[in-house]
């Protein structure tokens, strides 16, 4: 497994890293063989692990927490937090209070006295960012966190944040991990230029779509509950999908390639990408994903996906997994 650097933080990760959501009840409900699916893909030379306080409501950071016991010194172990964790409406959301209390929270499931990137899962409009990286300093500077990222932020927002850090003295979001894969390419708008300008490493996570890139059965039927609505196809935008993951295996055939390879492939390929998360429910997904860990599309290739979808496209918007406060809430827009 190939190794870049996190941002500028001379932390080495694995151009995979191991997405966890699905590992507890969200997804695997069996611990134990849960713990080989992360054991398999540290053997097969992934070091960088992400999970997240809320996933299976701390499920899987336990279950990280279990399978690191003798290996955690030998991985960068990545968790974020935000989403409620409870009913209480001061449990979630970047506030001081609740990232401290989070933390150690976090530090106990996973059972041990540093996060080596602690993440902020989404944007909270209700806290100034001066607060919340505020908190994060003291966690750096304390030693129970070694670097502090973002997720699914929108560009404007971590240039916000860079100069709030320099202007208030505090540590500097190292990272960015937002959804990108073939079907959902806004982030290379704007989002990845400035991760770049800011030498922010960029960690992404969707890469297969939730499954349209999965090489799965697309219907609607063989679903249920909310996925039935992703995946209607007599929605306009999932028809779009529908007709654009075609093409895309046909490419993907072409050039003799599964297509979550050419999936995966098309994402590292961008310059930005430091890492790819891969969230495998079961160790054969696993084990199918890491056969195209050397997969490298040629110019040609990559020329004919962005005549598919090109550059800057969400085929759904809702793919972007953020709408602005401006745009969510009508009384923003109206006297």
């Amino acid at each position: 497994m190939k190794r870049r650097i996190l941002g500028g933080t001379g932390i080495s990760v694995s151009e995979y890293a191991l997405g966890t959501m699905m590992l507890g009840a969200w997804g695997n409900t069996d611990h134990d063989d849960c713990v080989r699916i992360v054991h398999h893909a540290l053997d097969a030379g992934i070091n960088f692990i992400d999970t997240a306080d809320v996933y299976a409501a701390g499920e899987s950071e336990e279950i990280v927490g279990k399978a690191l016991k003798g290996r955690r010194d030998d991985v960068v172990l990545a968790t974020k937090f935000f989403n409620p964790m409870g009913p209480d409406a001061n449990h979630g959301g970047n506030s001081r209070r609740w990232i401290i209390r989070a933390v150690e929270d976090s530090l106990r499931r996973l059972g041990t006295d540093h996060i080596d990137l602690y993440q902020v899962h989404r944007p909270d409009p209700t806290t100034d960012i001066d607060e919340t990286l505020g908190a994060l300093s003291d966690l750096v500077r304390s030693g129970k966190v070694r670097a502090v990222g973002t997720s699914t932020f929108p560009a404007e927002q971590i240039v916000e944040a860079h100069w709030t850090a320099e202007r208030r003295g505090h540590v500097r979001f190292r990272s960015e991990q937002p959804p990108y894969s073939i079907l959902a390419r806004s982030v290379e708008n704007a989002v990845l230029p400035t991760a770049q300008r800011y030498g922010m490493g960029v960690l992404t996570w969707g890469p297969l779509s939730a499954g349209w890139l999965s090489g799965r059965d697309l219907s609607a039927s063989s679903r249920s509950g909310l996925e039935t609505q992703k995946f209607d196809l007599s929605v306009p935008e999932n028809a779009r999908k529908a007709e654009a993951v075609g093409a895309l295996s046909k490419l993907a055939a072409e050039a003799g390639l599964p297509l979550p390879h050419l999936a995966t492939a098309f994402v590292r390929a961008h310059p930005a990408v430091t890492s790819v998360i891969i969230g495998p429910r079961t160790l054969d997904q696993l084990t199918s994903l890491l056969d195209g860990a050397e997969v490298t599309l040629s110019a040609d290739v990559l020329d004919r996906i962005d005549a598919i979808v090109p550059p800057g496209t969400d085929l759904n918007r809702a793919d972007s997994y953020y709408v602005p406060p401006a745009v969510a809430d009508a009384s923003l827009r109206r006297r």
